[in-house]
């Protein structure tokens, strides 16, 4: 899977768990080597990183003789270097959505086209709900490729007969997905032999799908099983909930404007629909960043609805140095552009406050942006906000990094995290002010969202177990 949230080697898992440092050493190198000794000296080039793991995820399942490889798509389908399996068990299509617009392209159905392409002859796929053009895109593929498709049934009909099932993952787009799991299980489980799943009615590869339904697949009578592996089922950095004291933290990887739709709608079951605290204040935040060609404005318009009282934005970087950080370090984007990239970040969040004042009554009149707050560098931070001609509060703010970004947010009161020293302090008005609320608030909800490595970058710091 791709990508990790702390370290690489939870790309290659076995029995659930990542491979150990041990394993990870010994059959990098050996994969390394062996690539390095085969290349064609006049083309002398390695494999790029994903393309890397993907060959080393290969070898170690062989070596390690796994019974079953759940491989997922690194960027679309046709063309990634994860579709040189020619003969897999089954395929699966999730729900769609826009994302790696400048390589899938810029429309749903080039989307649905990438994504068919993981469709094998004789292969059964299966995909959950689309949009009718997409769907028609998918069941086009299936009859070039003369793979069977199949539309996976609501999981509430796998509900018949038996009590509700509860999903480990909360978000109600996790139901779709736990019914395609099921399904992709259901055939593995099929080829091995066991009985009482529901046969599928196998659709000739002959078959005129043109201008017909994808045909649904039966549910079938869950196993005991596969209830418990569903309810038991944890995802790190999607929909995940941290109570550290006061501070609250809401962990979604969302980046894409459906994605980040369900992260709003589980946001406000998770925490807005909760009582007010009656001894205090709460203080609502928006830790978020984005990477690559999203359209980050598409993205902070759906958040506004959220009422945050902060919108805080920093890189994925841990520390202003990542040198100690490898895992998490991206060598294609420098400090100075992922800055520029929060501090346009800024600007958008702090221009659809002001297209919403007038129209909500919680806004304040958001400060006038422009020009920046940068301290001197013997206070060993540095702080970007949008000066206020007065001291108020600013709705948003900027940090080089996430450590910094945390311990501003928490204030001391989170105690996985230290307290913001005093020499890292920030006296401008528009960052104490925050603090001061910060402080004093009975709680403090954090949704951090926007992307994965964001999640990642956080996870570590808040989680430091997750690193060893």
């Amino acid at each position: 899977s791709s990508p990790h949230l702390v370290q690489v080697r939870e790309r290659i898992r076995i029995n659930g768990q990542p491979i150990s440092k041990d394993l990870f050493n010994k059959y990098f190198w050996l994969v390394y080597n062996r690539l390095e000794e085969t290349k064609d000296p006049l083309h002398a080039s390695m494999p790029a990183y994903f393309r890397f793991l993907t060959i080393m995820a290969f070898h170690v399942f062989l070596q390690e003789k796994v019974d079953l490889a759940v491989v997922e798509v690194g960027i679309g389908g046709t063309y990634d270097c994860t579709n040189i399996i020619r003969a897999p068990v089954v395929c699966g299509v999730s729900s769609l959505g826009i994302d790696h617009t400048s390589i899938l392209g810029d429309t749903m159905e080039k989307i649905a086209w990438q994504k068919g392409g993981i469709f094998k002859p004789g292969v059964p796929a299966f995909t959950v709900a689309q949009p009718e053009r997409p769907l028609e895109v998918l069941r086009e593929r299936a009859q070039e490729r003369k793979c069977p498709l199949y539309l996976c049934p609501e999981l509430d009909n796998f509900e018949e007969g038996c009590q509700a099932l509860e999903l480990g993952l909360a978000g109600a787009h996790q139901r779709s997905n736990a019914a395609l799991a099921l399904q992709l299980a259901r055939m593995w489980l099929q080829r091995r032999g066991c009985q009482a799943l529901g046969e599928l009615k196998e659709v000739p590869p002959s078959t005129e799908l043109v201008g017909k339904p994808v045909p649904l697949a039966p549910a079938f009578r869950l196993t005991d099983a596969m209830i418990q592996g569903l309810r038991d089922t944890e995802w790190l950095g999607r929909t995940q909930v941290l109570s550290h004291g006061p501070v609250t933290w809401y962990l979604d990887g969302a980046h894409t404007t459906s994605s980040i739709q369900a992260c709003v709608r589980w946001f406000h079951q998770a925490a807005l629909n909760q009582d007010k605290p009656h001894d205090g204040s709460e203080v609502r935040v928006l830790l978020f960043n984005a990477t690559g060609d999203r359209d980050t404005a598409a993205l902070l318009k759906l958040l506004v609805p959220c009422h945050f009282d902060y919108a805080v934005f920093c890189p994925n970087f841990v520390e202003v140095s990542v040198a100690n950080n490898a895992d998490q370090q991206n060598f294609n984007v420098t400090l100075e552009n992922a800055l520029t990239r929060c501090l346009e970040n800024q600007r958008t969040w702090t221009r659809l406050l002001e297209e919403k004042v007038g129209q909500d009554p919680w806004l304040p009149s958001p400060p006038w942006v422009g020009g920046l707050l940068q301290p001197a560098p013997a206070r060993g931070s540095l702080l970007l906000v949008p000066p206020a001609p007065r001291p108020l509060n600013s709705p948003a703010l900027v940090f080089p990094c996430l450590a910094q970004a945390l311990r501003w947010v928490a204030q001391g009161r989170d105690p996985h995290l230290a307290a913001p020293t005093a020499s890292g302090a920030h006296p401008h008005p528009t960052a104490s002010s925050g603090a001061v609320l910060l402080r004093e608030a009975a709680v403090v909800h954090v949704l951090v969202t926007g992307s994965l490595h964001l999640v990642g970058g956080v996870l570590r710091l808040l989680d430091p177990a997750l690193s060893q």
